[in-house]
């Protein structure tokens, strides 16, 4: 199997919630932003993650990584840029930008492994996630 690449850009508005004491995003929030980049990458994919479960499977996170360039603030509409590249393997890695206008904000990258969610036994990519992928366009 040759590489494979899906990218998906998702617009999120900073809500105050988000913010900490100083004003800014609160570093651990950003995470929750991966993810929000990530299910709507799969869901643009034409495979959100609830079907992913419907078909008996979990994509757990194994390991993040994120680097702080500079500080978003409540109400910066934030691009988040989540890319897919899957070769062969048993880890599927996402990687992220966020971006405020031409401003970057924060890079990084979360890995998942799929694991049956009957007894959370790691697999090798389903079909249904590997057809879905490959017949992107």
């Amino acid at each position: 199997m040759s590489e494979i690449t899906l990218e998906h850009t998702t617009k999120f508005r900073v809500r105050f919630v988000d913010t900490d004491k100083m004003g800014i995003v609160y570093n651990g929030n950003y995470l929750s932003f991966f993810e929000t980049g990530r299910n709507e990458l799969m869901r643009n994919a034409g495979l959100p993650y609830t079907v992913v479960e419907k078909n008996g499977y979990m994509l757990p996170l194994i390991d993040s990584y994120a680097k702080y360039i500079n500080p978003a603030k409540y109400d910066d509409l934030l691009n988040i840029c989540a890319k897919l590249n899957y070769s062969e393997g048993i880890k599927i890695i996402f990687n992220y930008n966020i971006f405020v206008n031409d401003t970057t904000i924060t890079t990084g990258y979360t890995r998942h492994v799929f694991v049956k969610k009957e007894n959370m036994t790691p697999v090798r990519p389903p079909k249904l996630f590997l057809d879905t992928i490959r017949n992107i366009k």
